[in-house]
């Protein structure tokens, strides 16, 4: 895809934001566990990021989604993933299905303020038992007078500790599994609605992960997004933007493994030369930027189907399978170079290191992409 004048000033925009709004702070809401979402979010709103794909209908800028790929590899800029990854949240995870399917009431409940970032969401998909596996998830809405009755649990929730909303995936029927849920949207404050605990991760440490219980929570039937009993569809059509988003995210943060690699081994000395300077160092790096310049061409064909109102769901399964094996295979060949550096907390490289491990794992496990995979090439089986 060819990036225009107007591509690079969004590129350039969202890296200064990251620069004087998240970098500086970095370190500190690591530290803390938790970042503030709310503050942050009205900055990133103000900026016109948030919504940079979005209907100008709802506050966005009305540009296509190869702008918001932009604004997915420029917030690999910042030096906390967790930051980065709860923005995608926003931008690209809990929002696209509530912009497509909402109601015009939703969207200006919810949608506009979450734009402006004015609101913070979630999606509430994986469970305590079920993360890739979305078919088989335990929570149910079931009607009683006007409203829905929602009872459940929710796991692994970014955002989940400070989000006013979460557009939830629930069973509200009893027909077959992937014709049987809806996408519902919660407010967080809603009696019933508990946060069972903040979960304390090894990496994206900024990023607040909860879990949560849902205990006789009513919210009204208009809070449905879309058609009832179509929720497992607009998931996993959700799915293309927020696999597209981490592989294109993750490509940025492993450039940026490679570049500081670079000049760290340049400066660092051994056996009375610099590290850089071993052909072995060489060649790695190399094989490294090669094997990254596959990946991002793997996710810009994924972006240029988006754009062009294709099905981009294999691109995107590929893309992100891809981004998950690079992310160890690159984060680590690069931590090796910075040698006990690397294995400390100050090092940027060992942060890079624990944050990516988790496009592995997050938006469907490596496993769950190779079955989907396998599915196209008409050699898979249920």
């Amino acid at each position: 895809m060819q990036l225009t004048q107007e591509h690079e000033a969004v590129r350039t925009s969202v890296r200064s934001w990251v620069e004087d709004k998240v970098n500086p702070h970095a370190d500190a809401w690591e530290a803390a566990g938790i970042y503030p979402a709310h503050e942050v979010m009205k900055s990133f709103g103000a900026l016109g990021m948030i919504g940079v794909s979005k209907s100008e209908d709802w506050g966005g800028l009305g540009l296509d989604f190869s702008y918001a790929a932009v604004v997915a590899e420029a917030l690999g800029a910042a030096r906390s993933g967790g930051v980065a990854l709860s923005l995608g949240v926003q931008t690209d995870m809990c929002t696209p299905a509530l912009e497509k399917h909402g109601s015009d009431a939703l969207r200006e409940a919810f949608l506009r303020p979450a734009i402006a970032g004015d609101m913070v969401g979630c999606i509430g998909v994986s469970e305590p038992g079920s993360g890739s596996d979305v078919a088989s998830l335990k929570t149910t809405a079931r009607k009683d007078g006007g409203d829905y009755v929602i009872n459940g649990a929710k796991m692994w929730i970014t955002n989940g500790t400070q989000a006013d909303f979460c557009c939830l995936l629930a069973n509200t029927g009893d027909g077959p599994a992937h014709r049987n849920k809806s996408l519902i949207v919660v407010p967080m404050k809603t009696r019933g609605v508990e946060v069972a605990k903040k979960i304390d991760k090894i990496g994206m440490r900024s990023s607040d992960t909860a879990q949560l219980f849902f205990d006789d929570v009513r919210v009204p039937q208009g809070n449905l997004i879309g058609q009832e009993n179509m929720g497992f569809v607009y998931q996993m059509e959700q799915f293309q933007y927020e696999r597209l988003w981490g592989a294109l995210n993750t490509a940025a943060v492993l450039q940026r493994a490679i570049d500081c690699t670079i000049e760290y081994t340049r400066e660092r000395k051994a056996f009375g030369r610099s590290i850089l300077d071993n052909q072995w160092v060489h060649y790695r790096l190399a094989e490294m930027q090669a094997q990254l310049e596959a990946l991002n061409a793997l996710n810009w064909r994924g972006v240029e189907m988006v754009v062009g109102g294709e099905d981009a769901t294999r691109l995107a399964t590929m893309a992100k399978l891809m981004a998950g094996r690079l992310s160890r295979e690159i984060a680590d060949g690069c931590l090796q170079f910075w040698g006990g550096m690397g294995y400390s907390e100050e090092s940027e490289i060992s942060r890079i290191y624990r944050d990516v491990r988790l496009t592995s794992i997050g938006g469907g496990a490596d496993e769950v992409m190779l079955r989907i995979l396998t599915k196209f090439m008409g050699i898979g089986s249920d």
